[in-house]
């Protein structure tokens, strides 16, 4: 177990205290090496799981931090396998949330890229910029140079949405870019659980999660987005919604977080202990339903299990399991464990790694030879369709099919 002798800057604080149970629980055994992508790809320990715990600690305890330190935390995907691995459960992804954090406030970065981070958090987490924009971008979409169209996709009709009309309700979250990159995803689950007697309803005032201020170490700026998200669905909650429904497994992930990220905010900490208890992903509603099939199709899926459906939420296996009892058949993907490089803003501020990931996830859910490859997360979609010679969709618009 690691001994700890953390720094009076942060001992006797709640992130302190987080920080110092999470490091308690290491033992070094390197499993987590093992699983990590980014010690797959550069061979660095200070690139992998164990190595950024030494680095974090040692800054923790009041070592000098460099530029270098946050190099290496920031090349980290969060994806969290590295806690699947873990024979002691250490809550790797926290513990790098806080070392981000404090690396920040230390290590003060060069004016172009607080710009850049800033223009992140400012235009994905707003539906009202990042709509307009991308709006822009597919009118002109066939004029655009290969590299940029390919991150802009084409015009999606969503068709229908289900009407409320069951006693069973589920509040839906648009979430921040999937209202205009993908709103087929949540229309395709509207119209599914209608038919299984759960009407999915919109939330006027909910919008981004969170995630992207706070993966952007901006924590105060990602809790302001999920107060906002708590007062929005609080009423329907109160009406009787039975849960809320995510078809965005990242979103989801952030969204059962609440009660842990706002129990030390006395205004907020019950309901938030309440929403994060009735949220699910989609794949868990889907899975405890009965499902009676109009025509079994035929065809060849090769399933992308998002780091944040199998690691973060512990659901691997879900989707394959909803996806074979409908008839698909799936295909095998070598690696399933491995990040595909979206994992948010890193496909951003980490391009090069970003790629070098996306090929090799590529090119193992081509291998089985697929009609389709299926995901359950916006930022996998997206980043998988860049470059994808096979068709890339949501698999709840499989289902909808």
């Amino acid at each position: 177990t690691v001994q700890t002798n953390l720094a009076a800057f942060i001992k006797d604080t709640p992130r302190g205290r987080a920080a110092e149970e999470i490091l308690r629980n290491c033992v070094h055994c390197g499993f987590c090496t093992a699983t990590c992508p980014t010690y797959q790809l550069l061979g660095d320990e200070l690139d992998g799981p164990r190595g950024r715990i030494y680095l974090i600690k040692q800054m923790l305890e009041g070592t000098p931090v460099s530029a270098k330190t946050r190099r290496h935390l920031d090349r980290c995907l969060t994806c969290r396998a590295c806690e699947t691995t873990c024979p002691s459960g250490v809550r790797y992804a926290r513990l790098a949330d806080i070392g981000r954090e404090v690396v920040e406030e230390q290590v003060p970065r060069s004016g172009a890229e607080r710009l850049l981070r800033w223009l992140l958090r400012a235009v994905l987490a707003h539906p009202a910029r990042f709509t307009p924009l991308m709006r822009v971008g597919q009118s002109v979409r066939g004029l655009l140079p290969p590299p940029l169209r390919s991150a802009v996709p084409a015009r999606r009709d969503p068709g229908e949405w289900a009407p409320p009309r069951h006693a069973r309700q589920a509040i839906a979250l648009d979430g921040c870019v999937q209202p205009a990159i993908a709103p087929h995803f949540n229309a395709a689950a509207s119209r599914v659980l209608d038919r299984l007697g759960i009407s999915l309803v919109r939330i006027g005032g909910s919008g981004c999660c969170g995630a992207v201020s706070h993966h952007l170490s901006a924590p105060a700026e990602g809790l302001d987005f999920m107060r906002r998200n708590i007062d929005a669905w609080w009423p329907a909650l109160e009406a009787g919604a039975e849960s809320i429904v995510i078809t965005a497994s990242a979103c989801a992930s952030m969204v059962k977080e609440y009660a842990e990220l706002l129990s030390h905010d006395p205004a907020y900490a019950d309901k938030a202990a309440r929403v994060s208890s009735v949220t699910r992903d989609l794949a868990e509603v889907i899975a405890d339903e009965s499902l009676e099939l109009t025509e079994v199709p035929r065809v060849r899926v090769a399933f992308h299990s998002p780091c944040t459906l199998q690691h973060a939420q512990k659901l691997d296996g879900v989707v394959e399991s909803i996806l074979r009892q409908c008839g698909f058949e799936l295909t095998a993907v070598p690696e399933p464990h491995l990040c595909c490089g979206s994992a948010g803003t890193y496909s951003i501020l980490q391009r090069s790694l970003s790629q070098r990931l996306l090929e090799r996830k590529l090119s193992a859910l081509s291998s089985g030879a697929p009609d389709v490859i299926a995901t359950a997360n916006i930022g996998c979609y997206m980043h998988l369709m860049s470059r994808s010679t096979v068709p890339v969709r949501h698999w709840i618009e499989l289902l909808d099919d």
